[in-house]
C-alpha cells in the first residue's frame, strides 16, 4: 500500500470507557488520531484540481457540500478510509468485517451565516436490514461552536428511526422537534485537526451556521459491518468496498418495519437505485406503489 500517510507504528483501541460512552451517548470524539503531516497531505488533497473541480461545481460558498465518492478522487482518501487508526477503533461498535457505505468530504462555507444543516439521522437516509453502521469524520480543521461543529442529541440512537417525512415524501429533516428543543440534551461535537468523531447511525444530529468566516472541513467515511444489506437510496463507487475482514455473504436482519425514503431524488425509482428489485415486467407499471 502506499505510504501517503505516517505508518501506523501503534494504534490505540477504544477503551472499555470510550465504547460505554458511545452506547450511552451515541457518539465519540478523539483527538490527535493523526499527526499533522498527514492533516497537511490531506488539505492538499482536497486543494487537488480532482477535488477541487467538483466541489466548485457545487453552491460550496452557501451551503454544507458533501462531495461523494472522495475515495476515488485522490488515492489519499482511499488510503484513509483503509487506515487502522480508524478501522481499529470501530471494530469493536461494529464488527471485524467492514465495508464501506459512502465516503465524501464535508465542508462548511468560511461565509458568516452560512451553512447550517438540518437535524437528521444518516439510517433515516440509507436504510439497511441492521443499524451496526457508523459514520467517521476526520477534522482538517478545528471543529468548534463558532464555525458550525456537528451536534448530537446525547442518547438519541436508543429512540430508533425518527420520522424524516412529509406528505409521504422523504425530506432528509427529522419533523420531531421536541427531540433537540432541550439544549442540556444537545453534545456540542469539536474534535481539533486530526482527531475523529464517530458516531451511530440513528444519532440525531445536524450542525448549525458557521459564523467564524472559516473553513470547516472533514472526510467522513460511512462503514457497515459486513452483513449489513442497504435497502434504498443510493449506490456509489465505493459502495460495499471491505476495507477490513472478509465478505462472508450473509445478511443479518433486525426485528422490526423499516420505512424507506421515497424521494424524487432518483429518477426511475422513488426509493433509490440501491432499491432494485423489479423484473422487467415490473418495471413496465408506470404506476409505483
Amino acid at each position: 500500500m502506499s505510504q501517503l500517510l505516517t505508518p501506523n507504528t501503534k494504534v490505540t483501541r477504544l477503551t472499555n470507557e470510550q465504547i460505554q460512552c458511545f452506547w450511552e451517548e451515541a457518539y465519540l470524539v478523539i483527538d490527535d488520531v493523526f499527526p499533522p503531516s498527514d492533516v497537511e497531505l490531506l488539505r492538499e488533497a482536497c486543494d487537488s484540481p480532482e477535488v477541487v473541480t467538483e466541489w466548485k461545481k457545487q453552491d460550496h460558498e452557501n451551503k454544507t457540500v458533501h462531495l461523494l465518492e472522495v475515495t476515488v478522487k485522490h488515492p489519499i482518501f482511499m488510503e484513509l478510509a483503509k487506515s487502522p487508526r480508524i478501522l481499529k477503533r470501530i471494530t469493536p461498535l461494529i464488527g471485524p468485517n467492514i465495508q464501506l457505505q459512502h465516503s465524501k468530504l464535508a465542508t462548511k462555507p468560511p461565509m458568516k451565516g452560512k451553512g447550517p444543516f438540518a437535524w437528521h439521522q444518516d439510517f433515516a437516509y440509507f436504510p439497511h436490514t441492521n443499524t451496526d453502521l457508523v459514520a467517521v469524520m476526520v477534522l482538517l480543521d478545528d471543529s468548534t461552536p463558532s464555525n458550525g461543529c456537528m451536534q448530537v442529541v446525547r442518547g438519541s440512537h436508543k429512540l430508533g428511526l425518527l420520522n424524516h417525512m412529509q406528505d409521504g415524501l422523504f425530506t432528509g429533516m427529522c419533523q420531531e422537534s421536541q427531540y433537540w428543543d432541550d439544549e442540556l440534551q444537545i453534545a456540542q461535537v469539536t474534535p481539533k485537526a486530526g482527531g475523529i468523531s464517530i458516531h451511530h447511525c440513528l444519532a440525531l444530529h445536524g450542525s448549525p451556521a458557521n459564523i467564524s468566516g472559516r473553513l470547516r472541513r472533514g472526510v467522513v467515511f460511512q462503514y457497515r459491518a459486513d452483513d449489513s444489506y442497504q435497502l434504498a437510496d443510493g449506490v456509489w463507487e465505493d459502495t460495499g468496498l471491505l476495507v477490513c475482514g472478509e465478505k462472508r455473504g450473509r445478511v443479518r436482519c433486525d426485528v422490526g418495519v423499516i420505512r424507506l425514503p421515497k424521494s424524487s431524488r432518483y429518477p426511475g425509482h422513488p426509493f433509490g437505485h440501491a432499491w432494485n428489485q423489479e423484473g422487467k415486467l415490473a418495471q413496465q407499471d408506470a404506476s409505483p406503489t
